[in-house]
């Protein structure tokens, strides 16, 4: 009877912890789920509502063309994925810069705030300056989320002095973190090549 009954314990967590994502579930918005949609093929089934406008175009600073697509163009819920080649099969990356449906796991989405950041990452976090390209990149600088693929980037809702910008990591203090009132501007799920 007791090995009946720890059998059905670990079939039951088993099916709790391999939850399926369908189109109807709210996980779906989740950066790395959609990936694990896009990896099953299950992309136009999970998302079956959503209009997908398709492109080539430059990224990586101009420097490299790529395909991509756009699931729910021109909407709040807007993201783009950039795909490693023409079969579109593997996403190189995921990337969305509205405050639509969208996160990571852990909760990040537009809008999150710097503290939210350090509380997520359970340890500081550092910024690169603004006015470039990757404007506000986040630096995990070793903590929780050091060895992820999310990359974050923010934006001061207040215009920062000139020390804030360039391509460079930026040296703030408390009340300089506060006067920037700093917020996630975009997300991306980022697995380079």
């Amino acid at each position: 009877m007791r090995k009946v009954l720890i059998l059905g314990l670990i079939l039951l967590a088993a099916g709790c912890k391999s939850r399926k994502i369908t189109s109807n579930s709210p996980e779906k918005f989740q950066l790395e789920n959609l990936e694990g949609i896009i990896a099953d093929n299950n992309l136009k089934e999970i998302f079956p509502e959503a209009r997908i406008a398709e492109g080539i175009d430059l990224f990586e600073e101009g420097t490299v063309e790529l395909p991509y697509s756009i699931l729910y163009p021109e909407t709040a819920d807007q993201l783009l994925i950039i795909w490693e080649d023409e079969s579109r099969t593997r996403p190189y990356q995921l990337y969305f810069d509205n405050e639509g449906k969208w996160s990571t796991k852990n909760g990040i989405k537009v809008g999150t705030t710097y503290e939210e950041l350090e509380r997520i990452n359970n340890g500081p976090i550092k910024f690169y300056g603004f006015g470039w390209d990757y404007s506000g990149a986040v630096d995990w600088n070793d903590g929780k989320l050091a060895d992820s693929n999310i990359r974050v980037f923010l934006a001061p809702v207040n215009a920062p002095p000139q020390r804030f910008y360039g391509d460079q990591i930026i040296e703030a203090d408390p009340e300089d973190i506060l006067n920037l009132n700093l917020r996630v501007r975009a997300v991306m799920l980022h697995n380079g090549k």
